[in-house]
């Protein structure tokens, strides 16, 4: 997905728990401490329907990388990567998303999340771009 802002901009805001209700369409809120985003960083994404994903920031390579594991109730658990790669006016972040769910009907349902989840990611990470290209325009 490309963004027209500095790579470290758009990794700034993309790795924030804070941020994330503005730009992520699911979430109601994020119940997160006071802390700076570091590896191992963990908070609560609450979804509009109510579910409570546990999440951590198990890598953090700034600009370059993070990564986040994220689990609900021991069942169903993603690790989601964000690279990041400066272009001439911007950079592009790429996504990679890890998805299973645990018990016998994990295969199918596991295969109707990740397409679910791979348009969401896209979705949400261009109304990222969004949020980012119209804050720069305005300074």
């Amino acid at each position: 997905m490309a963004f027209d802002v500095p790579v470290e901009v758009a990794f700034d805001y993309l790795v924030e728990p804070r941020n994330r209700p503005e730009w992520q369409s699911s979430l109601a809120r994020v119940e997160v401490g006071a802390e700076e985003p570091h590896e191992g960083l963990q908070w609560v994404d609450v979804t509009r329907i109510g579910v409570r994903a546990r999440m951590r920031l198990v890598e953090l390579n700034r600009p370059e990388l993070w990564s986040e594991w994220g689990e609900w109730r021991d069942r169903v658990h993603a690790r989601l990567t964000l690279g990041f790669v400066p272009t001439g006016r911007g950079c592009l972040v790429v996504p990679d998303l890890v998805l299973g769910v645990d018990g016998w009907l994990g295969r199918p349902v596991t295969a109707l999340l990740l397409r679910l989840a791979h348009r969401a990611i896209r979705a949400d990470l261009r109304r990222a771009a969004r949020v980012l290209s119209e804050r720069s325009a305005e300074h």
